[in-house]
């Protein structure tokens, strides 16, 4: 099984920590980091700087194009920062929670 750290800014703390919740919610992603950043970057033919929070989605390959069209359905920007990353290692009990976060939890009498 292979890991995915799926990233995003959205414009403030307030939508993070909404869009994290979403994401933990609906089983997309295991856990959801979000931190105050830095932005400087090129839009429209004008260079823009902005204040934003990062979001760092974990999850499993298997839920990143979900997890990608999720984001960009509730997501404010005209083109939103959405980009997938490979997790190449780490500790494998974590990996193991990762998966355990993002599989819906079996029925009872099923």
């Amino acid at each position: 099984m292979t890991f995915v750290v799926v990233s995003t800014t959205v414009e403030n703390q307030a939508k993070a920590t909404k869009l994290a919740s979403m994401v933990v919610c609906k089983r997309l992603a295991a856990c959801v980091q979000y931190m105050p950043i830095g932005s400087v970057y090129r839009w429209k033919g004008k260079v823009e700087t902005a204040s934003e929070h990062l979001l760092l989605a974990k999850t499993r390959a298997l839920k990143a194009a979900e997890l990608v069209s999720f984001i960009r359905k509730h997501h404010t920007y005209e083109l939103p920062e959405i980009t997938v990353m490979p997790i190449t290692g780490g500790l494998g009990e974590y990996l193991d929670w990762i998966k355990r976060e993002t599989t819906a939890p079996k029925q009872r009498g099923v």
